[in-house]
This record gives structure tokens, C-alpha cells and sequence, in this order.
């Protein structure tokens, strides 16, 4: 009957048999064989059929609420069985940039635990140095991470983005009636940078050697103190992930980064250990690259 269920919440939730289908993998009229199977087990009409659409009976939408609760604990209990059995619990150790502010990888995540609910997942934080130290030490299995050096034999490098540069700033700033401003037109405008106290230096000489910012560096441990000092006007915001999820509001403003009139790219990726041994890294990574092409 778990299945049955399960095939029912999808019929409801995608309020369809054909994607329900799609959804758990097998024909339209398996699905629906299973559908009148679950009512004839449980005496009810759960479903009002007609030629292209159904609706919930009272009984089927009183079902599928308290099928929902069922299923959920029916997971749980199944967990802490396995759990109890002292059957090893597989670990997925993931790293994503500090402030990345996509949410591709966090919808990644969720797709993962759906499809992989045995596979408990951990996500640290951190900037640059800080994840691909925990990469090469093994702390780490899979990190979100921008590339800030050539690809090494000894992990899978997989581009997932690439982007126009883009910062974030004070919309009560001058600077903000512009669409974009070139790098040299920041040079008195403090550059505010997440990072610990262990990598500011590492930072530092990145963001004024590499990308070129030549203004003083504010530091700020977590987004929250980022963004007070922005939308207090004391300096502007490098923006880390796909600029098409950043919410912004009303009181700051995204401008395109440009050096010479030239946009400034950013490669975001996704590395992996080439001797992994974890059989579900290339699984999530498949999901996270599918994030990045919708």
C-alpha cells in the first residue's frame, strides 16, 4: 500500500496522471491501475474522474492530508531503524561559497534528500581557500566554489556558470543611476568582503591583486553584518552566485562590473576529489548542474 500512496500524493500534487507518471517513473496507466487499486483496498472513491481532469472526494482530500502525516513518520521510523540496526549512515559533506546568494544550490540539496532520503547531507560555509582546504584535506566531498586558479588533475572540475561580475551598493549612492561602473570608479568606495579572521589577508590580496579593486577592504564575518554596512552607504558589495535569484529590494542597487568598458567574468564550479569514494557525489553534482541550465 506505501507505494499506492505515494502514487496518489503524486497525482494530487502534480494534479495529473501523465506527470505523476513521469514523475515516479512509470506508464500513465500503471498509475492509474495502482489509483483505482488503492481506493478498492480502501472501499472509497478518492478520486472524481472525467474524460480530462479529476477533482478529490471529500474522502480522497481527507486522506491525502492525513497520507502526508503517515508518510512522513513511516520515513522517520524507517530511518531510525536502520539507524538502530547500527547499519552505517552514509554522509554527503558539501561546501558552497560564503554569500552565495543563488538558489541553485540549495534546491540541488532538496532534490537530493527527496530522491536519496538515506543520505544525510552536511553544508559548511566558507570563502575560496577555506573550502578547497577542506576539499584537499577530505573534509569536504563536492564545493560550489568560483575559480580562482587553473583546473588540477587532481580533482573533477565541473564549470557550472559563468558570469558578468556584478556588485551591490547603496541605491542612495550617485553610483547607482548607472547600469554598470568600471572598476577604476570604485576607487574611493570601500569594498565590503565576507571572510574569517584567518583569511582576510588571503582575501585582501585577491580582490586588490587579482580583480583589481583598489579602495579600502571592510571586513564582515556573516551576510548580516554585510549588509548593514551596505544599505548604510559605507561601501559596496561584491555579489557572489546567479544574479538571477539575488533579491535586492528598494534600498540597494546591482551594477555590472566592467574594467575598460569590458565586462569582468566570474566561473563558478563544482569540484570533486578524483578519488572520491562516495558513490552519490556525481549524483548531486547531476542535479546541481541541472539547476544551472533551467
Amino acid at each position: 500500500m506505501f507505494k499506492q500512496v505515494k502514487y496518489f500524493q503524486a497525482v494530487v500534487k502534480n494534479n495529473s496522471f501523465t506527470e505523476a507518471a513521469e514523475e515516479c517513473f512509470i506508464s500513465q496507466s500503471a498509475i492509474s491501475q495502482q489509483i483505482k487499486a488503492l481506493e478498492q483496498e480502501l472501499g472509497v472513491e478518492l478520486l472524481k474522474r472525467t474524460k480530462r481532469s479529476f477533482t478529490l472526494t471529500p474522502a480522497g482530500e481527507y486522506f491525502y492530508k492525513k497520507s502526508l502525516v503517515w508518510v512522513a513518520d513511516f520515513e522517520a521510523i524507517r530511518r531510525e531503524t536502520y539507524r538502530i540496526a547500527g547499519n552505517n549512515e552514509e554522509i554527503l559533506r558539501l561546501g558552497i561559497l560564503k554569500g552565495y546568494s543563488g538558489n541553485e544550490f540549495q534546491n540541488a540539496v532538496a532534490e537530493f534528500s527527496a530522491k536519496f532520503p538515506d543520505v544525510s547531507v552536511e553544508v559548511t560555509h566558507g570563502n575560496h581557500d577555506e573550502l578547497y582546504d577542506r576539499l584537499r584535506n577530505g573534509e569536504t566531498d563536492i564545493v560550489l566554489n568560483d575559480q580562482r586558479r587553473a583546473f588540477s588533475d587532481e580533482y573533477k572540475n565541473i564549470i557550472l556558470d559563468e558570469q558578468e561580475y556584478c556588485i551591490e551598493i547603496s541605491s542612495k549612492n550617485p553610483l547607482a543611476e548607472l547600469e554598470a561602473v568600471d572598476i577604476s570608479d570604485l576607487k574611493n568606495i570601500p569594498c565590503i568582503i565576507l571572510s574569517s579572521k584567518e583569511q582576510q589577508e588571503t582575501e585582501k590580496k585577491f580582490y586588490a591583486d587579482d580583480i583589481g579593486f583598489g579602495s579600502e577592504i571592510i571586513f564582515a564575518e556573516n551576510i548580516e553584518d554585510a549588509r548593514m554596512l551596505l544599505i548604510q552607504g559605507k561601501g559596496f558589495m561584491p555579489v557572489e552566485g546567479s544574479d538571477r535569484y539575488v533579491q535586492l529590494g528598494n534600498v540597494t542597487k546591482k551594477l555590472r562590473l566592467t574594467r575598460n568598458d569590458n565586462p569582468i567574468i566570474r566561473r563558478y564550479c563544482a569540484f570533486i576529489k578524483v578519488d572520491n569514494p562516495l558513490k552519490h557525489t556525481e549524483e548531486f553534482v547531476e542535479l546541481l548542474k541541472e539547476q544551472f541550465v533551467k
